[in-house]
């Protein structure tokens, strides 16, 4: 009853979906019910509520820092567009920062009968997750055993020839070092043992056994000195092979770590060289981007699984200098309400390198297109041209990386049509975004192209 109505308490909450919400809101939303993902992502070209107070939005937002390696998607609180802050899941597979998820849904029922027994549940459920003591991995309760005795990496436990006579105990990821430390103890552990169950063999009616003592061979059985012999000498061969072993293990180990070393630091200097490529190339778009969208089919086969498809595309610039910008297209899921199964496509505003020397809020026209790519003489794109509206939060100068604020069109473009001409092209779609500021907005007028409606502030 707990879990069942857990479950309908998320699938049950319903938040508002005026024409003012936020690209927040549809997110947060998406959480109560995985099909009103879309519905807050539309909002009117007339109204902005990109302007929520910035003691809200330090609220509900994550950890606003720069990764690198860049934060995967999936670790990417869908609300506030940042790391994840105390994540939690909900029952459709969704992951949120736990304020941003609080903030955003609500129960609409009376079920305080239902939680009476909660707390015993919580202690004893073995699908609930509990923190190794350990560790502080979080897992689930019917797996912490096994994760004891094969997994954790700081639980103790008892080296391996405790049999033979070591009595240490460490961390399970000190054990290595400790083999390694205690090569040669440990094999004479292990003679000794080899020594007293060869002693151990011999026949028991000749005498009673002594411990073994080679200064005393009267001690040894009859019949039993050719083979201690033959098990001391090769004893003897084997703690000499082991202590070059050990030696050869060290030197290798020191080599290993200084190239381990290198090989990080060849890893960071590629990763800088990368970022410097891709900022060079971003400076030579000069306005106009043209996006190459891969393995797009697998975006389209998520949506029809009703997987929220939501991608980003590199940053460009407008010129140089000129404000740095990057496109967000968001696949609508099939149960969404009023933009089911459309393209939606935003455009953000980035840090760059020239922000400080250009005028804020952004000015400007921009126009976006999904490129026709059949071999016809002529070609039927799909475009629109939204003009800036300063007044929004989304054409203000950023504070982090890429503005969670965006502005476009939640209905760009439905998905039947983009099957019905050549859209997509070796599984691979391409989107234009070609931005005209305020210095030269006449020449698109004079092209004849007239603005409609956006979705401001998304």
């Amino acid at each position: 009853a707990v879990v069942n109505h857990v479950t309908m308490s998320l699938l049950n909450c319903e938040n508002s979906c005026g024409s003012s919400q936020s690209d927040s809101d549809c997110c947060a939303a998406m959480a109560s019910s995985c099909s009103t993902a879309a519905k807050d992502d539309s909002v009117s070209g007339t109204a902005s509520t990109g302007n929520f107070s910035s003691s809200f939005m330090g609220e509900i937002q994550g950890y606003d820092v720069e990764f690198d390696p860049p934060l995967e998607s999936k670790y990417e609180c869908p609300i506030c567009l940042m790391a994840l802050r105390e994540a939690v899941q909900t029952p459709c597979g969704h992951r949120f920062c736990k304020a941003c998820i609080i903030k955003s849904i609500r129960c609409i029922i009376s079920c305080f009968y239902f939680f009476n027994k909660i707390q015993i549940h919580d202690e004893n459920c073995p699908l609930a997750n509990v923190v190794c003591e350990y560790c502080n991995t979080i897992l689930i309760r019917e797996q912490m055993p096994n994760h004891y005795d094969l997994d954790c990496p700081t639980a103790p436990i008892p080296c391996t020839f405790s049999t033979f006579g070591c009595h240490e105990k460490m961390q399970r990821n000190h054990l290595a070092r400790h083999l390694q430390e205690h090569t040669q103890s440990h094999m004479r552990m292990l003679a000794q043992a080899v020594q007293n169950l060869s002693l151990n063999l011999a026949p028991m009616h000749q005498h009673e056994m002594l411990p073994y003592d080679s200064n005393s061979p009267s001690r040894v059985p009859a019949g039993c000195h050719a083979e201690v012999q033959n098990f001391q000498e090769t004893i003897q061969q084997l703690e000499g092979r082991l202590v070059r072993q050990d030696h050869q293990i060290r030197e290798l180990t020191a080599k290993m770590e200084t190239q381990s070393i290198y090989v990080s630091e060849l890893k960071r200097t590629i990763r800088t060289l990368e970022d410097k490529v891709a900022e060079i190339e971003a400076q030579q778009c000069n306005g106009i981007y043209i996006w190459k969208i891969g393995n797009f089919g697998m975006h389209l086969k998520s949506q029809e699984e009703d997987k929220p498809v939501v991608i980003h595309s590199p940053g460009f610039y407008t010129g140089k200098p000129g404000y740095k910008l990057c496109m967000r297209l968001h696949l609508q899921l099939p149960s969404a309400q009023r933009c089911a199964n459309y393209i939606s496509l935003f455009v953000h505003t980035m840090q760059g390198e020239y922000d400080s020397h250009l005028p804020w809020p952004f000015q400007g026209t921009i126009r976006l297109t999904i490129l026709d790519q059949s071999e016809a003489p002529v070609r039927q794109n799909h475009e629109e041209i939204m003009d800036a509206k300063p007044e929004l939060l989304a054409f203000q100068r950023p504070t982090i990386p890429r503005n969670p604020k965006g502005f476009g069109y939640v209905t760009f473009m439905h998905l039947e049509a983009l099957r019905q001409r050549a859209f997509i092209k070796d599984d691979t779609l391409l989107v234009r975004c070609e931005v005209t500021t305020r210095f030269d907005i006449g020449s698109l007028r004079r092209e004849g192209f007239q603005p409609r409606s956006t979705d401001a502030g998304v």
